[in-house]
């Protein structure tokens, strides 16, 4: 958000902390499925790899839920979905389950489980066993495969980045070639994956724990996940958390979200030019002398590896073109990453090696080396085509491109390019669910001010839709992610009351920035 709407936002916003009571305490009672579900059979999970940057510590239970393909042919052809849970280490204080919804789409809810469960049941002083699942198609559960090669699967081919001067013709055919290889490859799985699956499995996930109602904890995508949820199975709902969310309009989603990424850069970018100019910093890592330097520089050293891509000294990694250095600053705007070791450091020193050195690169790559899985590709492309209908006009992409790289240089018109959506071959999908304010008031929001994935006005956009039954914590700090994710111990403390009190604010507030 530019420093005009962000002042009058810090005004707009109550910073009073008047917390009222919610929902009186429950009691934990004996978790017995619903007749005709499915069961859990719970194991212990695998160890967890080293340096694979989980908890290992806890004992993590995993088991697998069977669900239909198709809900309207629910004795047909069924799904794995793999389920993980991490038990109250405290019976006594156990009020229910809380449920941890990924991102992505694509991400893995027994990922998230994994590193933030821990801290998660310390938080909350055992009061859920907290359960996540990987959705269907990617991780532990029936793996969707488009059958794609790998230069399909790099992140910034798979990411519509324009070529030089905004060109999208590569884009077209790569989007055309996707779109063709899910259709060919992907099969019934493929076609079932959507955000009304998604939410219909955690329902059938809620049966099979015996509980009639969850809490949830749901970040970026989602949120909007969870939001659906909210809306299709009110009464199943406790104490309900959305974290770092987009605009819910049904015109808005999926292919709004990803243009609203534009603005976010901007809204976040400032945050790194700080960094990347203060006199602190080291010549590896100072990108300008002066803060209103630091974009220029930027955006030139972009061009100049757009003509003129740059290898690395350690083998096994793509070259450096002026695409994936816009990935890694993109990437690298996601999290706080503010110290010598953080994502602020790598991206920079990336910057300034790429402008004064030459030669085979020698500082670390900070984007993957190698392509993503074949099931994180074809979820997350499936999804977002499966969910909606996207424009077929390349034409109209061509245009969009053009226009935004010029408003917003810093992602080149990426946010509004072609994806193999203009070409999807699945029928049509089902019609978006609006969220309204009708429904419990049992939801809070968080949201980090400057946020470079879901800015801080899309979140505003759902707070609207949602009215009364939410509020609203504004965290006046950057990156993608508030709560247990960048240390401001107010924004954190508003959702942990939640989870643990059914307190929240009367009415939305402020958490003001806090020291690095």
């Amino acid at each position: 958000m530019r420093s005009f709407h962000r002042k009058a936002l810090l005004l707009a916003l109550s910073t009073t902390a008047c917390a009222a009571a919610l929902t009186a305490p429950a009691q934990a009672r004996p978790q017995t499925p619903e007749p005709g579900t499915a069961s859990l059979n719970w194991q212990p999970c695998e160890p967890a790899p080293a340096g694979s940057g989980t908890d290992r510590s806890p004992v993590r239970e995993c088991a697998t839920l069977s669900v239909p393909l198709d809900y309207a042919a629910p004795g047909g052809p069924q799904a794995d979905i793999a389920v993980a849970r991490l038990r109250s280490d405290r019976p006594e204080a156990r009020r229910g389950t809380l449920l941890l919804i990924p991102g992505g789409p694509g991400g893995s809810g027994r990922d998230r489980l994994a590193r933030k469960g821990a801290e998660l049941r310390e938080r909350t002083g055992g009061a859920y066993d907290v359960v996540s699942l990987d959705p269907r198609g990617v991780g532990g559960s029936s793996k969707a495969d488009c059958r794609l090669t790998d230069d399909d699967r790099e992140l910034t081919h798979l990411r519509p980045w324009p070529g030089p001067g905004g060109d999208i013709t590569e884009n077209v055919a790569r989007a055309r070639r996707v779109a063709q290889a899910c259709a060919r490859d992907g099969g019934a799985l493929l076609r079932s994956m959507s955000t009304a699956n998604e939410v219909r499995d955690i329902d059938r996930l809620r049966q099979a724990l015996g509980e009639e109602k969850l809490s949830a904890w749901g970040v970026s995508y989602g949120t909007y996940v969870a939001a659906v949820y909210a809306q299709k199975y009110p009464q199943h709902t406790d104490r309900w958390v959305l974290d770092s969310t987009g605009d819910p309009d049904p015109s808005r989603v999926e292919r709004g979200w990803s243009a609203n990424m534009s603005s976010g850069a901007d809204d976040r970018f400032p945050d790194f030019a700080r960094w990347a100019a203060d006199p602190a910093r080291d010549t590896a890592h100072r990108v300008a002398g002066r803060v209103e330097d630091v974009r220029r520089e930027f955006l030139a050293v972009a061009e100049k590896l757009d003509a003129n891509p740059r290898g690395f000294q350690d083998a096994g990694h793509f070259p450096l073109t002026g695409n994936r250095l816009r990935q890694a600053l993109q990437q690298a705007l996601y999290s706080e990453g503010t110290g010598e070791e953080g994502t602020f450091a790598r991206v920079s020193a990336l910057i300034v090696a790429a402008r004064d050195t030459t030669g085979p690169l020698t500082v670390p790559d900070p984007l993957p080396a190698g392509p993503i899985s074949q099931d994180q590709a074809a979820v997350l492309v499936a999804t977002l085509c499966n969910d909606v209908n996207w424009p077929r006009s390349v034409g109209s992409y061509a245009r969009d491109v053009a226009a935004d790289r010029i408003r917003h240089p810093l992602t080149a018109g990426m946010p509004v390019g072609i994806l193999p959506c203009a070409f999807w071959k699945g029928g049509a999908p089902e019609k978006p669910t609006r969220i309204t304010a009708e429904g419990p008031s049992n939801i809070l929001m968080i949201q980090n001010l400057r946020d470079p994935s879901t800015p801080h006005r899309g979140a505003l956009k759902m707070r609207e839709a949602l009215g009364d039954r939410t509020r609203l914590i504004t965290v006046d700090a950057g990156g993608h992610g508030s709560y247990l994710g960048n240390g401001n111990a107010c924004g954190d403390r508003e959702v942990t009351g939640f989870l643990t009190e059914g307190t929240r604010p009367d009415q939305d507030k402020v958490c003001a920035a806090e020291p690095a």
